[in-house]
């Protein structure tokens, strides 16, 4: 019998097609006794997104709707993180959100240092996987899958479209990736990994804290100049990476001490 998957605070990106999967998922983990959990957010605009609408057919989860924009809600909830803490509190990523993790991390930084400039750039090179594709946005998109993979997948050692072996992992493959780029001279830091991993009844999850842990490591390795993050949100399967500079170099502690008595 499997252990018991005990949580805090269980964020659900999304309440329509998806996130009312993902949330189901998590009423029948917890009706099983496979999932005890504090509270489950899903994080909708909507105000009537179909997981408000079947509120009730979750009852075996303490679930509340919150109608706010993705980044916002987020921003707020990591910043009382800082407060509260992060043991036990994990994210439900949606597969068609935008790269909601390095906007959050673009966003700390603009709060941190609002007099530098920040972007998101694109891959010098692009990974070798199997598929990719680059954004106009800067952000790139990456997977080892070349077919359709079902959205219940939990990405198992034996993969169910090949039925061979499961011999990739997208966390490992972007380490390599970032030291390959260094080796030919690019100065990048990293990767900052948001790994979403397959917890409890086919639901995949990002720790709270290694968001917390990555803007702690912003502001240690930016602190001094010009730098740039490789960053990705990925599963062992597929991935969205991008590059975050920050440019230009913060006041000084005496430089600000000098506006500061001026």
């Amino acid at each position: 019998m499997r252990e018991r998957l005990d949580l805090g605070h269980v964020v659900v990106i999304g309440g329509g097609c998806y996130g009312s999967w993902y949330t189901q998922q998590l009423a029948r983990a917890a009706e099983k006794g496979a999932l005890a959990v504090e509270r489950v957010t899903v994080v909708d605009r909507d105000a009537e997104c179909r997981v408000a609408q079947e509120q009730s057919r979750y009852d075996a989860l303490p679930l509340d709707v919150a109608t706010a924009s993705w980044d916002a809600w987020l921003a707020q909830w990591l910043a009382g993180m800082r407060e509260t803490g992060a043991a036990r509190a994990a994210i439900v990523p949606s597969p068609l959100m935008p790269h909601l993790l390095l906007d959050w991390l673009l966003a700390r930084a603009a709060q941190r240092w609002p007099d530098r400039l920040l972007s998101v750039e694109p891959l010098e090179a692009p990974p070798p996987m199997p598929w990719s594709r680059a954004a106009p946005d800067g952000r790139h998109y990456v997977s080892f899958a070349e077919w359709m993979c079902p959205v219940n997948c939990i990405e198992p050692a034996r993969c169910p479209a090949t039925r061979g072996p499961r011999d990739w992992s997208m966390p490992p493959a972007i380490a390599r990736y970032a030291e390959a780029e260094r080796a030919r001279g690019q100065p990048l830091l990293g990767p900052i990994i948001f790994h979403c991993v397959h917890r409890t009844w086919g639901v995949g999850m990002i720790d709270a804290a290694a968001l917390l842990a990555a803007d702690d490591l912003v502001a240690r390795a930016a602190a001094d100049g010009d730098t740039r993050f490789l960053v990705g949100t990925v599963s062992h399967c597929h991935g969205a990476l991008g590059v975050m500079r920050i440019q230009g170099t913060p006041p000084s502690p005496l430089s600000l001490a000098h506006v500061q008595d001026s």
